[in-house]
């Protein structure tokens, strides 16, 4: 029975495989390889609980077999409805949790991040048949598909937009470019391990007329190759998944971070272990404890967040917002004077708990949307509140509005600071959300800000020209604006302030900090001597 097309062109056609299939009937088909020639590459690459979603299934028994093994979590798609109800038959009582679903893979009706892994075997090569410009447009469709249910940097801005992707290669100084992700779970030694391994593939990409012997460079977007201890993972209802983990650092302290798995590869927050809190150390104490205790006593573990270093802020962009403080008059007196601060965007409760442990008269508000990082940042990482230190449970965008809208009885803050995450990682800005830069937002800001205090935000963006529009969507509500980059990453301060005459030159604001960190640096204090105030403020600039 010949099954082949009379053209090539057939390969995308959907009545071609709905003949193809009742020819073909229920016996398997494979194409480019069996389970068996390809088990070792997908073992080491699918973990047994990701969610898998196989492009094009035909009726291959590549789901079934990877099923029979572990793998349960499998949705299969095909456009064609012949082979869809054969493989249904075929599996609904001996694989009950496995699905077959008619769908075409330029349209699918899942929702955004739904699957780890995407897995196709031949249905590229059935639909890039030519290169004329419709074949191609379909091609495109389906791999922005296959980008926008896959979670993973796969759909980032800056690797999943064309704007992106340039500044990426711009950067790299390189016209071609091949990005790879390794997924949470995956372990390699060292970069050496991992350039080993793709080495071969990478040379099989390689343009027509280069050299065999040709040095390809490796470049790493991040430096977590080794091995991560998970101490907790959960899910909230508004952030999705999310782990906290303990990762030792180049100085062979230990971190702790907390990760959202629908953006796993930022660190959400962060926070320093204390020196003698090491596993080893964890253990033999351990152990001591039940050499001592009675024999009817209970094993109660220590408060996870007891080993937090409080006096350590991890993340350059907290030190710089700190410095922000500077700005304010008379720095030197905000140790004993009352300071109102609010804070939006609690995480782990680092910045908040930092100013509330330094600045003895400071009164400080948070504000955060998921009460599932309250109890995050109270048992993981050392939070607490306090009479001076309160968290509201609240939408930030509303919280605000709300105050606004208080008139002559609304509260005013000396200090305002926004530090929150978009969830959307399609957009050039992935902090803060756009809603929190629209002008008739910021004027909300504006009206809560005392005349001389200071609106200090965190800015992640990528876009220039989106940048561009936010600089001056800030500068038409704050007049005197500063940022501060930070250097080697994409953060950038901004201090935002309401009264051009209260701008302070580069070697005026220096002093200022100098001051404020001469108090800050008495005995008692418990301040971190590596943290040098003026340090952070050297490289700003007026806007």
């Amino acid at each position: 029975m010949n099954l082949l097309p009379k053209s090539s062109k057939e390969f995308g056609s959907v009545d071609y495989w709905e003949k193809f299939f009742q020819q073909r009937g229920k016996k398997a088909f494979e194409w480019y390889g069996t389970y068996l020639e390809l088990c070792g590459v997908l073992h080491k690459y699918i973990k047994p609980r990701e969610k898998v979603l196989v492009i094009g299934c035909g009726n291959s028994e590549l789901s079934e077999q990877l099923y029979d093994v572990g793998y349960r979590d499998i949705v299969n798609i095909d456009i064609s409805e012949v082979v869809i109800k054969q493989m249904k038959e075929c599996n609904a009582t001996r694989r009950p949790q496995m699905s077959f679903l008619k769908m075409d893979m330029t349209q699918m009706e899942f929702p955004d991040a739904s699957f780890q892994v995407v897995l196709d075997k031949g249905t590229l090569d059935a639909v890039l048949t030519d290169e004329e410009e419709k074949t191609l447009q379909q091609v495109d469709r389906m791999l922005a598909e296959v980008g926008r249910v896959l979670q993973g940097r796969e759909t980032e801005w800056l690797f999943g937009m064309d704007e992106g992707r340039k500044q990426l290669a711009a950067s790299a100084g390189f016209r071609r470019l091949i990005t790879v992700a390794l997924h949470r779970g995956q372990q390699y030694e060292s970069m050496d391990h991992i350039q080993a391994e793709l080495s071969a593939r990478v040379m099989e990409l390689a343009p027509a007329g280069m050299p065999a012997q040709q040095q390809v460079p490796f470049l790493s977007v991040g430096g977590d190759i080794g091995v991560r201890t998970v101490q907790h993972q959960d899910c909230s209802a508004l952030s999705g998944n999310y782990v906290i983990e303990d990762v030792q650092g180049d100085d062979k302290r230990y971190f702790r971070r907390l990760i959202f798995l629908s953006n796993r590869n930022v660190v959400q927050s962060e926070a320093r272990l204390l020196k003698d809190v090491s596993y080893k150390a964890q253990k033999k104490r351990k152990k001591d404890r039940k050499k001592q205790r009675p024999a009817d006593a209970e094993d109660f573990p220590a408060a996870p967040g007891q080993s937090i270093d409080k006096s350590y802020l991890c993340c350059e962009h907290h030190k710089a917002m700190i410095a922000g403080l500077a700005l304010l008059r008379n720095p030197e007196l905000l140790l004993e004077i009352p300071l109102a601060l609010l804070v939006v965007g609690l995480g782990g409760g680092s910045l908040p708990l930092f100013v509330h442990d330094h600045f003895p008269k400071s009164c400080i508000d948070a504000v955060e949307i998921d009460p599932s990082m309250l109890e995050v940042a109270t048992q993981w990482f050392g939070f607490s509140q306090s009479d001076r230190m309160k968290v509201h449970i609240a939408d930030g965008l509303d919280y605000i509005a709300s105050l606004a809208g208080g008139g002559e009885a609304r509260p005013c803050y000396d200090v305002i600071m926004f530090d929150v995450d978009s969830k959307d990682p399609t957009l050039g800005m992935s902090c803060p959300p756009p809603a929190f830069v629209e002008q008739s937002f910021l004027q909300n800001v504006k009206s809560i800000l005392t005349p001389e205090g200071v609106f200090i935000l965190n800015l992640v963006c990528r876009d220039l020209g989106l940048k561009d529009s936010v600089l001056a969507g800030l500068k038409a509500v704050f007049p005197l604006l500063y940022v501060r980059r930070i250097e080697g990453e994409v953060n950038e301060i901004l201090f935002c302030q309401l009264h051009p005459e209260q701008k302070l030159a580069t070697p005026e604001l220096l002093e200022t900090a100098q001051a404020l960190e001469q108090t800050l640096r008495k005995p008692g204090r418990g301040w971190d001597d590596t943290y040098v105030l003026s340090d952070m403020l050297k490289t700003v600039k007026i806007v």
